[in-house]
Protein backbone atom coordinates (compact mmCIF):
# COMPACT_ATOMS: atom_id res chain seq x y z
CA UNK A 1 0.00 0.00 0.00
CA UNK A 2 1.14 3.14 -0.39
CA UNK A 3 2.32 4.99 3.03
CA UNK A 4 0.61 7.64 4.92
CA UNK A 5 1.10 11.43 4.76
CA UNK A 6 2.29 12.68 8.46
CA UNK A 7 1.80 16.34 9.34
CA UNK A 8 3.31 17.50 12.39
CA UNK A 9 1.61 19.77 14.76
CA UNK A 10 2.38 23.11 13.04
CA UNK A 11 0.96 21.23 9.89
CA UNK A 12 4.88 20.72 8.69
CA UNK A 13 5.08 17.80 6.39
CA UNK A 14 7.21 14.90 7.44
CA UNK A 15 8.10 11.45 6.61
CA UNK A 16 5.39 9.51 5.29
CA UNK A 17 5.15 6.27 7.97
CA UNK A 18 3.37 3.14 7.28
CA UNK A 19 -0.50 2.30 7.34
CA UNK A 20 -0.33 -0.04 10.43
CA UNK A 21 1.91 2.92 11.83
CA UNK A 22 -0.37 5.44 11.39
CA UNK A 23 -3.67 3.06 12.90
CA UNK A 24 -1.60 2.93 16.04
CA UNK A 25 -1.05 6.94 16.49
CA UNK A 26 -4.94 7.48 15.74
CA UNK A 27 -6.05 4.40 17.73
CA UNK A 28 -3.82 5.99 20.68
CA UNK A 29 -5.42 9.61 20.38
CA UNK A 30 -1.65 10.50 18.96
CA UNK A 31 -2.99 11.72 15.70
CA UNK A 32 -6.35 12.58 14.00
CA UNK A 33 -7.19 12.51 10.20
CA UNK A 34 -6.67 15.54 8.09
CA UNK A 35 -7.59 14.62 5.03
CA UNK A 36 -9.68 11.47 3.92
CA UNK A 37 -7.84 12.02 0.03
CA UNK A 38 -4.69 11.56 -0.20
CA UNK A 39 -5.09 10.30 3.26
CA UNK A 40 -3.00 12.46 5.68
CA UNK A 41 -2.65 12.63 9.13
CA UNK A 42 -1.79 15.23 11.29
CA UNK A 43 0.29 14.16 14.78
CA UNK A 44 -0.93 16.23 18.22
CA UNK A 45 2.36 15.93 20.31
CA UNK A 46 4.98 16.84 17.78
CA UNK A 47 6.10 20.05 16.14
CA UNK A 48 9.44 18.38 14.24
CA UNK A 49 10.50 15.42 12.91
CA UNK A 50 13.56 14.56 11.27
CA UNK A 51 12.98 13.77 7.40
CA UNK A 52 15.28 12.69 4.18
CA UNK A 53 15.21 13.87 1.09
CA UNK A 54 11.75 13.17 -1.41
CA UNK A 55 11.73 13.22 -4.76
CA UNK A 56 8.98 13.44 -6.89
CA UNK A 57 9.02 12.05 -9.87
CA UNK A 58 6.41 12.45 -13.33
CA UNK A 59 5.83 10.32 -16.42
CA UNK A 60 3.95 13.15 -17.76
CA UNK A 61 1.14 11.89 -20.97
CA UNK A 62 -1.54 12.57 -23.11
CA UNK A 63 -4.71 10.64 -21.15
CA UNK A 64 -2.70 9.66 -17.50
CA UNK A 65 0.18 11.15 -15.65
CA UNK A 66 2.72 8.72 -13.53
CA UNK A 67 3.56 10.17 -9.75
CA UNK A 68 5.89 8.73 -7.65
CA UNK A 69 7.21 10.03 -4.36
CA UNK A 70 11.12 8.51 -4.17
CA UNK A 71 12.78 8.70 -0.50
CA UNK A 72 16.49 8.17 -0.85
CA UNK A 73 17.70 6.61 2.37
CA UNK A 74 21.50 5.99 3.19
CA UNK A 75 21.02 2.57 4.09
CA UNK A 76 17.96 1.88 1.69
CA UNK A 77 18.62 3.73 -1.02
CA UNK A 78 16.13 4.59 -3.42
CA UNK A 79 12.52 3.63 -1.98
CA UNK A 80 8.97 4.81 -3.74
CA UNK A 81 7.01 5.91 -0.89
CA UNK A 82 3.75 6.93 -2.89
CA UNK A 83 2.64 6.36 -6.45
CA UNK A 84 -0.77 7.82 -8.71
CA UNK A 85 -2.10 8.30 -11.73
CA UNK A 86 -3.75 11.11 -12.51
CA UNK A 87 -6.31 10.99 -15.44
CA UNK A 88 -6.65 13.99 -17.55
CA UNK A 89 -9.73 15.42 -18.97
CA UNK A 90 -8.27 16.76 -22.39
CA UNK A 91 -10.20 15.42 -24.79
CA UNK A 92 -13.55 16.26 -22.61
CA UNK A 93 -12.63 19.49 -22.79
CA UNK A 94 -11.66 19.76 -26.67
CA UNK A 95 -14.94 18.00 -27.51
CA UNK A 96 -16.46 20.22 -25.40
CA UNK A 97 -14.69 23.38 -27.50
CA UNK A 98 -15.21 21.94 -30.90
CA UNK A 99 -18.60 21.61 -30.04
CA UNK A 100 -19.38 25.18 -28.89
CA UNK A 101 -17.43 26.13 -32.19
CA UNK A 102 -19.97 24.34 -34.82
CA UNK A 103 -22.69 25.67 -32.92
CA UNK A 104 -21.41 29.38 -32.91
CA UNK A 105 -20.33 28.49 -36.14
CA UNK A 106 -23.96 27.52 -37.23
CA UNK A 107 -25.71 30.41 -35.38
CA UNK A 108 -23.67 32.52 -37.62
CA UNK A 109 -24.78 31.16 -40.43
CA UNK A 110 -27.89 31.38 -40.31
CA UNK A 111 -30.53 33.95 -41.36
CA UNK A 112 -30.49 36.06 -38.21
CA UNK A 113 -28.63 38.80 -36.92
CA UNK A 114 -25.27 39.09 -38.08
CA UNK A 115 -22.25 38.00 -35.78
CA UNK A 116 -19.18 39.24 -36.69
CA UNK A 117 -16.32 36.35 -35.94
CA UNK A 118 -14.38 37.16 -32.65
CA UNK A 119 -11.41 34.97 -32.96
CA UNK A 120 -8.94 37.62 -34.32
CA UNK A 121 -10.09 40.09 -31.96
CA UNK A 122 -8.50 38.16 -29.32
CA UNK A 123 -4.53 37.93 -27.88
CA UNK A 124 -2.98 34.58 -26.49
CA UNK A 125 -0.62 35.78 -23.55
CA UNK A 126 3.23 34.55 -24.22
CA UNK A 127 3.30 31.09 -23.11
CA UNK A 128 -0.42 30.55 -23.99
CA UNK A 129 -1.35 26.54 -24.87
CA UNK A 130 -3.98 24.93 -25.75
CA UNK A 131 -7.25 24.65 -23.10
CA UNK A 132 -6.54 20.72 -23.58
CA UNK A 133 -2.63 20.81 -22.84
CA UNK A 134 -3.52 23.65 -20.26
CA UNK A 135 -5.67 21.13 -19.05
CA UNK A 136 -2.91 18.33 -18.30
CA UNK A 137 -0.46 20.70 -16.79
CA UNK A 138 -2.85 22.14 -14.41
CA UNK A 139 -3.44 18.95 -13.21
CA UNK A 140 -0.09 17.48 -12.61
CA UNK A 141 0.86 20.82 -11.07
CA UNK A 142 -1.53 20.79 -8.73
CA UNK A 143 -1.24 17.35 -7.52
CA UNK A 144 2.55 18.18 -6.89
CA UNK A 145 1.88 21.61 -5.17
CA UNK A 146 -0.94 19.58 -2.99
CA UNK A 147 1.72 16.68 -2.44
CA UNK A 148 4.17 19.23 -1.49
CA UNK A 149 2.12 20.09 1.45
CA UNK A 150 2.15 17.07 2.88
CA UNK A 151 5.96 15.91 2.19
CA UNK A 152 9.15 17.22 2.38
CA UNK A 153 10.09 17.51 -1.31
CA UNK A 154 13.33 18.66 -2.23
CA UNK A 155 14.05 17.91 -6.27
CA UNK A 156 11.85 16.73 -8.99
CA UNK A 157 12.65 14.90 -11.88
CA UNK A 158 10.61 14.12 -15.07
CA UNK A 159 10.13 12.63 -18.14
CA UNK A 160 10.72 15.59 -20.61
CA UNK A 161 10.35 13.75 -23.85
CA UNK A 162 8.83 10.66 -24.88
CA UNK A 163 11.21 10.26 -27.80
CA UNK A 164 14.31 12.15 -28.12
CA UNK A 165 13.97 13.04 -32.47
CA UNK A 166 17.65 13.31 -32.76
CA UNK A 167 19.00 10.71 -30.96
CA UNK A 168 17.36 8.59 -33.42
CA UNK A 169 18.34 9.94 -36.48
CA UNK A 170 21.91 10.05 -35.13
CA UNK A 171 22.24 7.67 -31.43
CA UNK A 172 25.94 8.45 -31.20
CA UNK A 173 25.47 12.11 -31.10
CA UNK A 174 28.46 12.78 -28.99
CA UNK A 175 28.38 14.68 -25.42
CA UNK A 176 25.18 12.37 -24.34
CA UNK A 177 26.68 9.48 -23.29
CA UNK A 178 22.95 7.65 -22.60
CA UNK A 179 22.36 7.56 -26.07
CA UNK A 180 24.86 5.48 -26.41
CA UNK A 181 24.20 1.37 -27.39
CA UNK A 182 21.23 -0.45 -26.07
CA UNK A 183 19.31 2.83 -25.01
CA UNK A 184 19.44 4.27 -28.44
CA UNK A 185 17.51 1.07 -29.59
CA UNK A 186 14.75 1.56 -26.99
CA UNK A 187 14.24 5.43 -28.31
CA UNK A 188 14.06 4.32 -31.83
CA UNK A 189 11.54 0.79 -30.58
CA UNK A 190 9.49 2.99 -28.25
CA UNK A 191 8.75 5.42 -31.13
CA UNK A 192 7.85 3.43 -33.87
CA UNK A 193 5.89 0.56 -31.32
CA UNK A 194 3.49 4.23 -30.45
CA UNK A 195 3.27 5.16 -34.04
CA UNK A 196 2.80 1.95 -35.57
CA UNK A 197 -0.25 0.98 -32.82
CA UNK A 198 1.98 -2.33 -32.05
CA UNK A 199 0.89 -4.12 -34.88
CA UNK A 200 2.46 -5.55 -37.86
CA UNK A 201 2.22 -3.21 -40.75
CA UNK A 202 1.85 -6.07 -43.17
CA UNK A 203 -0.83 -8.26 -41.57
CA UNK A 204 -1.82 -5.80 -38.60
CA UNK A 205 -0.51 -9.12 -36.47
CA UNK A 206 -1.05 -7.83 -32.66
CA UNK A 207 -0.10 -9.41 -29.49
CA UNK A 208 3.31 -11.11 -31.39
CA UNK A 209 6.99 -9.82 -31.49
CA UNK A 210 7.54 -7.46 -33.87
CA UNK A 211 10.98 -6.66 -35.44
CA UNK A 212 11.71 -3.26 -36.90
CA UNK A 213 12.13 -2.96 -40.61
CA UNK A 214 13.13 -1.46 -43.32
CA UNK A 215 10.58 -0.07 -45.99
CA UNK A 216 12.39 0.48 -48.44
CA UNK A 217 15.18 -2.35 -47.66
CA UNK A 218 18.76 -0.91 -47.53
CA UNK A 219 20.46 -3.59 -50.08
CA UNK A 220 18.50 -1.16 -52.67
CA UNK A 221 19.40 1.95 -50.90
CA UNK A 222 16.98 2.43 -48.30
CA UNK A 223 18.25 4.64 -44.99
CA UNK A 224 18.16 4.17 -41.24
CA UNK A 225 16.15 7.36 -41.60
CA UNK A 226 12.55 6.63 -38.95
CA UNK A 227 10.58 7.34 -42.06
CA UNK A 228 11.72 4.39 -43.79
CA UNK A 229 11.14 2.26 -40.54
CA UNK A 230 8.05 -0.14 -39.72
CA UNK A 231 7.26 -2.97 -37.76
CA UNK A 232 6.62 -6.67 -38.64
CA UNK A 233 6.01 -9.96 -37.33
CA UNK A 234 8.77 -12.37 -38.11
CA UNK A 235 7.00 -14.32 -41.25
CA UNK A 236 6.41 -11.23 -42.62
CA UNK A 237 9.85 -9.71 -42.45
CA UNK A 238 11.22 -13.04 -43.74
CA UNK A 239 8.81 -13.59 -46.55
CA UNK A 240 9.49 -9.93 -47.68
CA UNK A 241 13.25 -10.17 -47.04
CA UNK A 242 14.80 -7.71 -49.69
CA UNK A 243 12.38 -6.93 -51.90
CA UNK A 244 10.86 -3.52 -52.36
CA UNK A 245 7.35 -2.86 -50.52
CA UNK A 246 5.67 -2.63 -54.41
CA UNK A 247 6.45 -5.84 -54.90
CA UNK A 248 5.70 -7.28 -51.74
CA UNK A 249 2.36 -5.99 -51.55
CA UNK A 250 1.55 -5.67 -55.38
CA UNK A 251 -1.77 -7.29 -54.86
CA UNK A 252 -2.34 -4.53 -52.07
CA UNK A 253 -2.48 -1.35 -53.87
CA UNK A 254 -4.54 0.54 -50.62
CA UNK A 255 -1.95 -0.74 -48.01
CA UNK A 256 1.09 0.01 -50.13
CA UNK A 257 -0.24 3.51 -50.02
CA UNK A 258 -2.01 3.38 -46.14
CA UNK A 259 1.96 2.15 -44.95
CA UNK A 260 3.96 5.22 -47.12
CA UNK A 261 1.41 7.86 -45.92
CA UNK A 262 1.64 6.83 -42.22
CA UNK A 263 5.52 6.28 -42.63
CA UNK A 264 5.61 9.78 -43.57
CA UNK A 265 2.67 11.31 -41.02
CA UNK A 266 4.38 12.14 -37.25
CA UNK A 267 3.38 10.75 -34.33
CA UNK A 268 0.01 12.06 -33.42
CA UNK A 269 -0.27 14.18 -30.51
CA UNK A 270 3.57 14.01 -29.84
CA UNK A 271 3.92 17.63 -30.10
CA UNK A 272 1.32 18.68 -28.03
CA UNK A 273 2.40 16.10 -25.70
CA UNK A 274 5.83 17.14 -25.62
CA UNK A 275 4.55 20.83 -25.39
CA UNK A 276 2.81 19.96 -21.82
CA UNK A 277 5.95 18.64 -20.91
CA UNK A 278 8.45 21.39 -21.40
CA UNK A 279 5.58 23.71 -20.00
CA UNK A 280 5.12 21.46 -16.54
CA UNK A 281 8.88 21.28 -16.34
CA UNK A 282 9.47 25.09 -16.57
CA UNK A 283 6.92 25.49 -13.92
CA UNK A 284 8.16 22.95 -11.44
CA UNK A 285 11.53 24.04 -11.46
CA UNK A 286 10.31 27.28 -9.76
CA UNK A 287 10.22 25.82 -6.63
CA UNK A 288 12.80 22.94 -7.05
CA UNK A 289 15.55 21.91 -9.01
CA UNK A 290 14.20 19.71 -12.08
CA UNK A 291 16.44 16.77 -13.57
CA UNK A 292 15.15 15.33 -16.63
CA UNK A 293 15.01 12.17 -18.46
CA UNK A 294 13.81 10.78 -21.87
CA UNK A 295 11.02 7.60 -22.50
CA UNK A 296 13.37 5.53 -24.10
CA UNK A 297 15.24 6.01 -20.85
CA UNK A 298 12.84 5.29 -18.35
CA UNK A 299 11.84 1.84 -20.65
CA UNK A 300 15.12 0.83 -19.86
CA UNK A 301 15.37 1.55 -16.48
CA UNK A 302 12.16 -0.30 -15.93
CA UNK A 303 12.77 -3.39 -17.93
CA UNK A 304 15.75 -3.84 -16.74
CA UNK A 305 14.79 -3.90 -13.00
CA UNK A 306 12.00 -6.33 -14.17
CA UNK A 307 8.64 -3.88 -12.78
CA UNK A 308 5.51 -4.51 -15.13
CA UNK A 309 4.49 -1.29 -17.58
CA UNK A 310 2.65 1.06 -15.17
CA UNK A 311 2.11 5.14 -15.08
CA UNK A 312 3.39 5.57 -12.21
CA UNK A 313 6.15 2.82 -11.90
CA UNK A 314 7.54 4.61 -15.07
CA UNK A 315 7.69 7.71 -12.73
CA UNK A 316 9.13 5.67 -10.43
CA UNK A 317 12.07 5.06 -13.37
CA UNK A 318 12.67 8.52 -14.82
CA UNK A 319 15.93 9.51 -15.53
CA UNK A 320 19.46 8.74 -13.77
CA UNK A 321 17.56 8.10 -10.32
CA UNK A 322 15.52 5.52 -11.79
CA UNK A 323 18.49 3.20 -12.29
CA UNK A 324 18.04 1.35 -9.18
CA UNK A 325 14.73 1.61 -7.28
CA UNK A 326 12.95 0.03 -4.61
CA UNK A 327 9.26 -0.91 -5.59
CA UNK A 328 8.20 -2.84 -3.11
CA UNK A 329 5.75 -6.22 -3.91
CA UNK A 330 2.02 -5.57 -3.71
CA UNK A 331 2.25 -1.93 -4.05
CA UNK A 332 -0.52 -0.49 -5.51
CA UNK A 333 -1.34 3.56 -6.64
CA UNK A 334 -4.08 5.86 -5.92
CA UNK A 335 -5.89 6.84 -8.89
CA UNK A 336 -6.51 10.55 -9.44
CA UNK A 337 -9.56 11.61 -11.99
CA UNK A 338 -9.47 15.10 -12.44
CA UNK A 339 -13.02 16.33 -12.65
CA UNK A 340 -12.66 20.04 -12.93
CA UNK A 341 -14.86 22.46 -11.22
CA UNK A 342 -18.21 23.52 -12.54
CA UNK A 343 -18.60 25.42 -16.15
CA UNK A 344 -17.88 28.73 -16.85
CA UNK A 345 -20.96 29.37 -18.97
CA UNK A 346 -23.60 31.90 -17.98
CA UNK A 347 -26.55 30.44 -20.11
CA UNK A 348 -27.12 27.26 -20.82
CA UNK A 349 -28.00 26.18 -24.48
CA UNK A 350 -30.23 23.88 -26.35
CA UNK A 351 -29.11 20.85 -28.61
CA UNK A 352 -29.18 24.14 -31.39
CA UNK A 353 -27.21 26.51 -29.50
CA UNK A 354 -29.77 29.16 -28.49
CA UNK A 355 -30.56 29.68 -25.27
CA UNK A 356 -32.21 27.92 -22.80
CA UNK A 357 -31.70 28.93 -19.21
CA UNK A 358 -29.11 31.07 -17.12
CA UNK A 359 -26.60 28.76 -14.94
CA UNK A 360 -27.78 28.10 -11.36
CA UNK A 361 -26.28 31.62 -9.11
CA UNK A 362 -25.60 29.63 -5.86
CA UNK A 363 -22.43 27.53 -6.30
CA UNK A 364 -23.24 26.64 -2.32
CA UNK A 365 -26.46 25.42 -0.24
CA UNK A 366 -26.00 25.05 4.12
CA UNK A 367 -22.37 24.65 3.37
CA UNK A 368 -22.38 22.01 0.47
CA UNK A 369 -21.39 21.93 -2.80
CA UNK A 370 -21.88 19.42 -5.62
CA UNK A 371 -18.44 16.81 -5.63
CA UNK A 372 -17.78 17.54 -1.74
CA UNK A 373 -17.74 14.04 -0.46
CA UNK A 374 -20.14 13.69 2.25
CA UNK A 375 -21.54 10.88 5.40
CA UNK A 376 -25.21 10.18 5.08
CA UNK A 377 -26.96 8.93 7.59
CA UNK A 378 -30.21 7.90 6.92
CA UNK A 379 -32.52 7.00 9.29
CA UNK A 380 -35.24 5.06 8.33
CA UNK A 381 -36.84 4.54 4.84
CA UNK A 382 -35.78 2.21 1.93
CA UNK A 383 -32.77 3.57 1.55
CA UNK A 384 -32.14 3.59 5.85
CA UNK A 385 -28.03 3.20 6.74
CA UNK A 386 -24.70 4.91 6.01
CA UNK A 387 -23.50 5.85 3.33
CA UNK A 388 -20.05 7.66 2.12
CA UNK A 389 -20.37 9.29 -1.18
CA UNK A 390 -19.83 11.75 -3.84
CA UNK A 391 -22.47 14.50 -3.57
CA UNK A 392 -23.97 14.46 -7.16
CA UNK A 393 -26.38 17.63 -6.65
CA UNK A 394 -27.69 20.06 -4.79
CA UNK A 395 -31.33 21.96 -4.61
CA UNK A 396 -32.11 25.03 -2.80
CA UNK A 397 -35.11 23.37 -1.25
CA UNK A 398 -32.17 21.31 0.85
CA UNK A 399 -32.58 18.07 -0.91
CA UNK A 400 -29.46 16.32 -2.03
CA UNK A 401 -28.83 13.37 -4.13
CA UNK A 402 -25.79 10.99 -3.68
CA UNK A 403 -25.08 8.07 -6.16
CA UNK A 404 -24.24 4.51 -4.91
CA UNK A 405 -23.15 1.45 -6.76
CA UNK A 406 -26.59 0.62 -6.27
CA UNK A 407 -28.90 3.45 -6.44
CA UNK A 408 -29.35 7.30 -6.55
CA UNK A 409 -30.73 8.51 -2.97
CA UNK A 410 -31.92 11.39 -2.33
CA UNK A 411 -32.13 13.31 1.73
CA UNK A 412 -32.09 15.84 3.50
CA UNK A 413 -29.21 18.42 4.07
CA UNK A 414 -29.92 17.62 8.02
CA UNK A 415 -28.71 14.00 7.16
CA UNK A 416 -25.15 14.58 5.43
CA UNK A 417 -22.13 15.33 7.43
CA UNK A 418 -19.28 17.06 5.32
CA UNK A 419 -15.96 15.01 5.00
CA UNK A 420 -13.67 17.19 2.36
CA UNK A 421 -14.66 19.41 0.21
CA UNK A 422 -14.69 19.26 -3.30
CA UNK A 423 -11.35 20.05 -4.85
CA UNK A 424 -11.69 18.92 -8.59
CA UNK A 425 -10.56 15.65 -8.36
CA UNK A 426 -11.96 12.21 -7.87
CA UNK A 427 -10.13 9.66 -6.20
CA UNK A 428 -10.36 5.57 -5.99
CA UNK A 429 -7.84 2.83 -4.77
CA UNK A 430 -6.73 0.84 -7.55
Amino acid sequence: MNKVFVLSSTKEPLMPTRPARARQLLTRGRAAVYRMQPFTIILKDRETGDTQPVEVKVDPGSKATGIALVGHFEQQGAVVLWGANVNHRGQTMKNNLESRASLRRGRRGRKTRYRQARFLNRTRNAGWLPPSVESRVGNTESVINRLATRCPITEVSIEIVKFDMQAMVNPEISGTEYQQGTLAGYELREYLLEKWHRTCAYCGAKDVPLQIEHIQPKALGGSNRVSNLTLACKPCNQKKGSQPITVFLKTKPELIKKIQAQAKAPLKDAAAVNASRWALKNRLEKRWPVSCGTGGRTKFNRTKQGYEKDHWRDAACVGESGERVLIREGMKPLIITAKGRGSHQVVRTDKFGFPRSKAGRIKRVHGFSTGDIVKLIQPKGKYAGTYIARLAGIRATGQFDIKTPTAKITANHKHFQLIQRNDGFEYAAS
